[in-house]
């Protein structure tokens, strides 16, 4: 073999490159391996993730790793299980508390979510745990998957694409050594910066560059060790702090629940970030607390808050972007890492069918069509928490000892809890993202719900997420479902209809039929649904119509684009 920069003989193969291995290149790897199609990743980092970055995993993420099997896993880690999870914020942190949105610890997120309906009728609650973590579960669940190969170290040198397929030239970081690497598909999820997107000429667009007096602007991230943070604080403990004040405005995560947090603050005018020591940070974190409490600074960085920017395309060909790659959020709400998972739930399936050549290229085309729509959507949520929370500036007065700045603390605490109210119970944001108007979704002229942050309606209408419901035997209704494909009948509607059988064998799909009682009806509002490998609603209809599956199945997969408007009559 020829050694240095020069590119080796060696020449891996895999059905999918997938560039990044962050949460959303994890997650395509989880994907695609847990049906049997090889990947091979690539990152430049050494490993995982160091820093905490991203802090809350939404209920729909959980309900995907509950999919996965790992829900249980991913809600151990992170925070002790009766640590509270309470958003809480201050003047400072050893200063006068605000307001406080109280939210429950881990342990009793599992007792509380078989007691809830309506907006919170799901099959898991959020988590409040840093994506260092994350990423450790979903890396480890990836390596003991069979055909996925992980190469953390390595950078994606360049690719050609042609009629058969791509060739990506790797290189190792270490010592330079390269290999090729033949693959059906390449996905970019290697960040804002991504070097996939770039290669292909497409730009972000939307709002970047906003500038508000927090969460708008430069910001400096800390992440600390500060073991006495607990014992010199007078208040009970939070998972988020946020501190507000005209000096010093910042939040803070708790990572471990025990001494290790993650500490953002906004630069203010006459900082130099590119003069900042490990000294100005501990003293950024001190100016915070109100209090000299000690603390190691692990390691710190700046990056800027103000976007909501969507990628112009997130296909071109053979190549496809997900994550960061493909959209930049500002992280109020935590939606940036949320719909990044998403974005490879979608995807993963997709690619998988096309692989297995069960569907083909062109459901593909659907990827873009999907989640494109949502994630300017989500990116313009995020926005408005943004602007909720950094245009609002505090009084002069607020640290103030007269009246004057207590007035000022109550007005400032009756608007950060209503605030604290409107970014941290999402359950619309969280499950009402939708795909009407997508090609492989069987629309039945119903209209769905409206799309609200702080409301969701379970609704069946084709195209949203699956209604979810706890059974009479505790379980939950999405562990009845097949890990592909799910046909619901309401009683025994379908199960016995000639030649449906054989038209789902005919097209190669793994199918589960699964009868639920007829009392169950109502939540659908049909007799039958049919319920894609990501939990989404692709058709529902009634009993008379059961013979019509071959050829729903058909349209969803991507192999009758043309035929929605037949099947659903």
């Amino acid at each position: 073999m020829l050694v240095g920069r020069r590119v080796l003989e060696t020449r891996l193969t895999a059905s999918v490159l997938i560039v990044g291995g962050g949460p959303c290149g994890l997650m395509l790897a989880n994907e695609l391996g847990r049906r049997g199609v090889s990947a091979l990743l690539v990152d430049e980092k050494p490993g995982t993730a160091f820093n905490p970055q991203a802090n809350a995993t939404q209920a729909r993420s959980m309900e995907h790793y509950r999919r996965l099997g790992f829900a249980d896993e991913i809600r151990r880690e992170g925070l002790p299980a009766d640590y509270p999870t309470d958003v809480a914020y201050f003047t400072r942190y050893a200063g006068h508390e605000l307001a406080r949105f109280a939210l429950p610890s881990s342990s009793r997120a599992g007792e509380l979510i078989k007691g809830l309906s309506g907006s919170w009728s799901a099959a898991e609650l959020p988590h409040r745990v840093s994506q260092k973590y994350v990423e450790a579960v979903l890396r480890r669940h990836a390596e003991r998957l069979a055909g996925i190969q992980l190469h953390y170290g390595h950078r994606l040198a360049g690719y050609t694409e042609s009629n058969d397929g791509i060739v990506g030239e790797v290189e190792c970081l270490d010592d330079g050594s390269r290999f090729q690497v033949q693959a059906d598909f390449l996905v970019g999820a290697d960040g804002p910066r991504s070097i996939v997107r770039q290669s292909l000429g497409i730009v972000y667009g939307g709002e970047t560059g906003t500038q508000r007096d927090f969460m708008g602007g430069r910001m400096l991230a800390v992440y600390l060790r500060a073991p006495d943070f607990y014992a010199s604080i007078p208040h009970a403990k939070a998972w988020m702090y946020n501190c507000f004040n005209g000096d010093r405005r910042a939040f803070m995560a708790s990572v471990n629940g025990c001494d290790e947090f993650a500490f953002h603050t906004q630069l203010r005018p006459g900082e130099d970030e590119s003069a900042i020591t490990i000294n100005e940070a501990k003293a950024a974190f001190q100016r915070a607390c109100g209090a000299p409490i000690d603390c190691e600074v692990l390691s710190f960085l700046t990056w800027t808050a103000g976007h909501a920017l969507v990628a112009n395309a997130m296909q071109r060909g053979r190549v496809f972007l997900g994550g960061d790659a493909a959209h930049l959020f500002t992280p109020t709400g935590g939606l940036g890492y949320n719909t990044a998972i998403e974005d490879a739930v979608n995807l993963g399936w997709k690619l998988a069918s096309v692989v297995k050549g069960v569907s083909p290229a062109t459901l593909l085309d659907s990827y873009e069509i999907e989640r494109r729509p949502v994630a300017l959507r989500n990116t313009d949520y995020a926005r408005r928490f943004a602007d909720s929370l950094g245009l609002f500036a505090p009084a002069p007065e607020i640290e103030d000892a007269t009246d004057e700045g207590s007035e000022a603390r109550r007005a400032a605490g009756l608007y950060l809890e209503q605030h604290a109210r409107a970014e941290f119970n999402i359950p619309g944001i969280t499950f009402g993202g939708r795909y009407d108007g997508s090609p492989i979704i069987v629309s039945d002229g119903s209209q769905p719900p409206p799309d609200a942050a702080n409301v969701y309606v379970p609704s069946a209408c084709p195209g949203g997420r699956a209604p979810h419901a706890w059974l009479e035997d505790g379980a939950s209704l999405y562990d009845l479902f097949g890990f592909e494909w799910t046909l619901l009948q309401f009683g025994d509607t379908a199960s016995a209809h000639a030649g449906m059988t054989d038209a789902v064998r005919g097209l190669g799909v793994d199918l589960k039929l699964v009868t639920l009682p007829a009392s169950l009806r109502d939540l659908y509002d049909a007799d039958l649904a049919l319920i894609r490998p990501d939990q989404i609603v692709a058709w529902r209809g009634s009993a008379s119509q059961a013979g019509t599956i071959g050829r729903v199945l058909a349209r969803a997969l991507g192999r009758d684009a043309n035929d929605g408007a037949r099947l659903a009559s």
